[in-house]
């Protein structure tokens, strides 16, 4: 039954379960993805006049009796004479509403995975939801990732895996954390330094030693999955070291590394630089992969939960803003300036618009080398959770599909993707390839247990 049922229906009764009522049970409803992501709208409204019905009618009973007698219209008009139903919904609504926080802190890295982030603040898009944002540059991810715990910053952008390894404590003692939004898919490449232009077969990169920004990362994920179909064992014949992105162009530079897996603008500044050259695009090995994400704790979301909401439709709004590519010029001039990236803007447009110079003399278009889709699929969390186990991070059993709920928020996305005009998908799963292998989202040990380099037992 209805969690709020109709008050004017007399056959409804008023009391809890399904909120639509087109669901047998509450778990039914749950699983409707149509059913989730409508719920909110109606809910506040039925609450208020359910409450005024119940105030008047303590006894069900008295209310069946007296709506079968006069009839809904009647009854409704009836109580809106004497009682301001209109307004009542509207202060209800308001005071839910209500912005517990105003003034934010949210942690960025100065690379274009974080651009929805950082574009919200020059182009006001926290301010259009009565935020006072503070985006402050940091160092790398274990600093953000430091900071955010230790409450320094209310949320931060963050790194896909990082929620789930937070949330799971892999390195750490777990914390329940959240992903509410992907600030980008694609978005990355390989680049190599232009010393070894003539060695683009990943066989002949036995010795080699590159670097990511993390060791929770696509970008990790990605380079051991990469090499290790091409035969390398990703901890035996290369070496992986964690180097923050700022400081990436100037190791290739100084010859402390052959090459990186890196987001943007890193690999095209070493293009620009001329020190290195783009070997190849993420989207080449899995298009339409998650990157950055949105994140925040568990309990902030939970604690502050209109600031949360007002939050997230902000950097949601900033997405649907930065997915047209007719904006990407004006984003790139908004997001390059010192206090952001810190990088020419001919650089960040060439990342941003897909028209870009390889390094290997060649003027490439790739308008989807970044894009942006806030839709955290529950799929992905699975599959990250996947390269985790693959790689030794996670030991034992994983509850794929609960941690992917718990961590990947897609109701709460979808609901605002809509607000935004944004059309979510109607499902939190899919099936995708990545490097001309499927990857089904029901069958992750299966998944797992297919690849013959591996560290999980």
């Amino acid at each position: 039954m209805p969690a709020f049922s109709d008050p004017y229906n007399p056959n409804s009764p008023l009391s809890s379960g399904c909120s639509c009522g087109r669901h047998a049970t509450r778990d039914a409803h749950e699983a409707d993805p149509a059913a989730r992501s409508s719920e909110s709208e109606a809910l506040a409204g039925r609450a208020v006049e359910s409450a005024i019905v119940r105030a008047l009618f303590p006894e069900d009973a008295l209310r069946r009796r007296f709506l079968q007698a006069v009839g809904a219209s009647t009854a409704m008009a009836a109580i809106s004479t004497f009682f301001p139903v209109g307004a009542a919904k509207e202060a209800f609504a308001q005071g839910a509403g209500k912005i517990e926080k105003t003034k934010l802190k949210v942690g960025f890295i100065p690379i274009t995975c974080a651009t929805p982030i950082i574009m919200a603040h020059p182009m006001g898009f926290y301010s259009k939801q009565g935020l006072d944002v503070e985006v402050v540059k940091t160092a790398g991810w274990a600093v953000i990732r430091d900071k955010t715990l230790n409450k320094e910053y209310d949320a931060a952008h963050m790194l896909s895996p990082m929620p789930l390894a937070i949330t799971l404590g892999a390195g750490a003692q777990p914390i329940p954390y959240t992903m509410p939004a992907v600030e980008n898919i694609n978005g990355q490449a390989i680049t190599l330094a232009i010393k070894h232009k003539d060695k683009r077969d990943p066989k002949s990169w036995k010795g080699f030693k590159f670097a990511v920004p993390f060791d929770y990362s696509m970008h990790n994920y990605l380079l051991r999955y990469y090499v290790a179909e091409y035969g390398l064992d990703p901890d035996k014949d290369i070496q992986i070291r964690v180097v923050p992105p700022p400081e990436m162009v100037a190791n290739l530079r100084a010859d402390n590394i052959d090459g990186f897996l890196a987001p943007d603008p890193v690999n095209q500044r070493a293009v620009y630089d001329g020190v290195g050259f783009i070997h190849t695009l993420s989207k080449d090995i899995w298009d339409g992969h998650p990157c950055c994400a949105f994140a925040a704790s568990k309990e902030f979301v939970t604690q502050t939960p209109n600031t949360y909401h007002a939050l997230l439709k902000a950097i949601i709004d900033a997405t649907a803003f930065a997915r047209k590519p007719g904006n990407r010029k004006q984003i790139a001039e908004a997001i390059a300036p010192a206090n952001y990236l810190n990088q020419p803007v001919t650089v960040v447009e060439q990342v941003l618009t897909g028209t870009f110079a390889d390094g290997l003399g060649n003027v490439r278009k790739v308008p989807d080398r970044i894009d942006f889709d806030p839709f955290p699929w529950h799929s992905f969390a699975v599959w990250i959770l996947t390269q985790m186990k693959r790689w030794g991070q996670l030991k034992g059993d994983v509850s794929y599909e609960k941690v992917a709920r718990e961590v990947f928020l897609a109701t709460d996305t979808a609901k605002l993707m809509k607000e935004v005009g944004l059309t979510p998908p109607g499902a939190t799963s899919k099936k995708f390839t990545v490097m001309k292998k499927e990857f089904d989202p029901a069958k992750p040990d299966a998944y797992l247990a297919s690849f013959a380099i591996r560290r999980a037992a």
